[in-house]
Formats: structure tokens, C-alpha cells, sequence
């Protein structure tokens, strides 16, 4: 879908920005970058709400906490924290185990920032998707999750939390329309990026974010090519992605774990290859810490064939993508400063 709405770009509108908020964010940008021919910038929240729990951690205002958060989208991590220049970053982790309900809120989170040393931007739940050390076992699941909260991992729990907000939307929207409920009010501003970037490109005005962009050595540890989230700044000349250097160790394997199965994912997709998909599935961490390879590939078939008429191309009906070139007039102004 995100490949059609790119080709009705590049036709009439070649010059525009596609703001990207769907998941999966990191393949859906990669896809795009590589098969739309369109300038394309992904947006999720995880950076504004990881800072907002780590200034919550600390009991200070979240606009004195200053934060560099680099890495690929849901697998994010604040590898520096200063409050007026003190770095805090050695401190998160006694600030969040004495935090009164935070250790009760984010067991999972917590422990990789434990054993990393780095905190992730990610929920607790949906960060533990991502790994493989969580969800392996049922029995020990109850120690890793918060029930509590739909976000806290709950097998199913985003799931079905959207489809609550679709009935909620499909009754609510018409109602909006009318006016017989308030819709947004003038003047209010959510911390999405989307409408802080419109004015940005528009007015000069500056603006800073953590936004999923083409890796063109920006993490100096991951793969060029890979969608990262990192720093950029925005005013009327573009978007200036900041150089961040080596991502630590630990957070920059994670990483590269996930973006082979990233760059396998959407290979598949833009070919139509099912034996691909298969490969994807198999190397994701936490499927790997769970499913033999005989259970990936019948679990794919079946998968497959439930969403076909959604996934054409697996079964022999749909196009092959062809690598299109970047829009002229690149949309990134580089900038080394951090």
C-alpha cells in the first residue's frame, strides 16, 4: 500500500515528504526508500515518552533533562543523560530501581538497562518482542511482564487494544464530524513530530527529533543502508540527521540482529520471494529463542495463505519492485554536529 500511495507521489506530487507512522516503521521506510522513488521520513513517539519516564525517574522537569538517543525504531537506546551538564547516564539504573512504581511498570526494560547499561525507548511490552531472552518460557514470563498495562506485554494485548480503538473511532468519528462531540480544539499540540516537521520545512522555524532515516554512516556500527532513529534538525533547508558515531556494544548487536531480518523482510516483499520470508522469520530473535525451523516454515505457509489476498505477490499474482533512485534533490542536509 505504502509502495501505490509513493507511485500516485511521484506522479503528482514528486516533490513531497511522506510522513511515515505505520509499523513496521524500519522495513516500511527501507521499502520505500528503496522501491517508492519518493522522499520518505518515519515518526514514532518512543524517544518523547522514554525521555518523558526517565526525567519521572530522576523527579525532574523533562525539559532540563537533556538526552542523545540513537539506534534503530523500537530498539532505540539513551546513550547519554545530563541534567545542566552532569551526565546521569551512570545513574539511570539506581534512579529506576528506587522509583516507587516504575520497577513494577517496566521489569523487562529495566533488566536490559541492568545488564546494557543503556535504557531503551521501547515499552516494556514491545521492547520484549524484540529479544529473545523474555518470552521463551511461559513459566517465567510473570517475572518480565505488567499485566497491569495493555503496552506492558500482555500476549495480545496490542492486539487487541486497536481493535478498542477502532470501535471507539468508528463511533466516535462521525460524531466529531457533526459536532456533537469536541474534536482537537484549535491551538492544542501533541508531541508527534508530524506538524512540529511541516513547520519546520514552512517557517525556518528549528526543530529537533528522533526520526527513522537511510543509516549514510550517521552510526558508525551498523549498516549503511539500514533504517536508524536518531537526532535531526529541521528548518526550511531540510532535515539535518546529526552524526552519532558507534552505537555501545551490546545495544549495537541488538541492533544488527534485527536489521538482518529487516533487510531480508524487505527483500521479500519487494520480490515476492516466500522462501525469504521464511529465512526472516526464522532469524528474528525472539521466534529463534521459541520455534524449531519446521514450525517457522509451516507457521509462514499457513500465514501466508490466510493473507493472500492482502499478499499477492507470495503467490505468484503480484509485481516485482523495481529499485527506483532517490528523488532529485535529496531531502537530507548532513551535519556532524551532535
Amino acid at each position: 500500500m505504502l509502495l501505490d500511495i509513493a507511485k500516485d507521489m511521484r506522479e503528482l506530487a514528486p516533490n513531497a515528504l511522506l510522513l511515515n507512522y505505520s509499523n513496521p516503521m524500519a522495513m516500511n521506510t527501507w521499502a520505500v526508500r528503496r522501491a517508492g522513488g519518493v522522499r520518505v521520513v518515519g515518526l514514532c513517539h518512543g524517544v518523547q515518552h522514554g525521555h518523558e519516564q526517565i526525567a519521572e525517574a530522576f523527579g525532574l522537569p523533562q525539559d532540563e533533562i537533556d538526552q542523545i538517543c540513537a539506534g534503530i525504531n523500537h530498539q532505540t537506546w539513551f546513550v547519554n543523560i545530563s541534567h545542566k551538564g552532569k551526565d546521569l547516564t551512570p545513574h539511570l539504573l539506581e534512579a529506576f530501581e528506587n522509583h516507587p512504581t516504575l520497577p513494577q511498570r517496566e521489569p523487562c526494560r529495566i533488566d536490559v538497562l541492568r545488564r546494557f547499561g543503556y535504557y531503551s525507548t521501547e515499552s516494556n511490552g514491545h521492547l520484549s518482542e524484540y529479544l529473545p531472552w523474555y518470552r521463551k518460557k511461559s513459566a517465567d514470563m510473570s517475572k518480565w511482564i505488567n499485566d497491569k498495562e495493555w503496552i506492558g506485554g500482555v500476549t495480545a494485548g496490542y492486539l487487541e487494544h486497536c481493535l478498542t480503538r477502532f470501535v471507539d473511532y468508528k463511533e466516535t468519528y462521525p460524531k466529531m464530524l457533526s459536532g456533537e462531540i469536541a474534536s482537537i480544539p484549535l491551538g492544542q499540540r501533541s508531541e508527534e513530530h508530524g506538524s512540529y516537521i511541516i513547520e519546520a520545512l514552512e517557517t525556518g522555524k528549528t526543530y529537533r527529533g528522533n526520526f527513522n532515516i537511510e543509516n549514510r554512516g550517521m552510526i558508525t556500527n551498523l549498516p549503511d543502508g539500514a533504517t536508524i532513529e536518531i537526532p535531526c534538525y529541521v528548518d526550511r533547508n531540510g532535515i539535518a540527521p546529526t552524526y552519532i558515531g558507534d552505537l555501545p556494544m551490546a545495544c549495537a548487536a541488538t541492533c544488527r540482529a534485527s536489521i538482518s531480518v529487516q533487510e531480508m523482510a524487505v527483500e521479500a516483499a519487494l520480490t515476492g520471494n516466500r522462501e525469504l520470508v521464511k529465512l526472516a522469520v526464522l532469524h528474528d530473535p525472539l521466534t529463534a529463542a521459541v520455534c524449531s525451523t519446521e514450525q517457522v516454515w509451516r507457521m509462514v505457509d499457513e500465514m501466508l495463505e490466510a493473507l493472500a489476498p492482502w499478499l499477492p505477490q507470495f503467490n505468484g499474482e503480484g509485481r516485482n519492485w523495481p529499485d527506483l533512485p532517490q528523488p532529485a534533490g535529496d531531502l537530507y542536509h548532513f551535519t556532524r554536529a551532535k
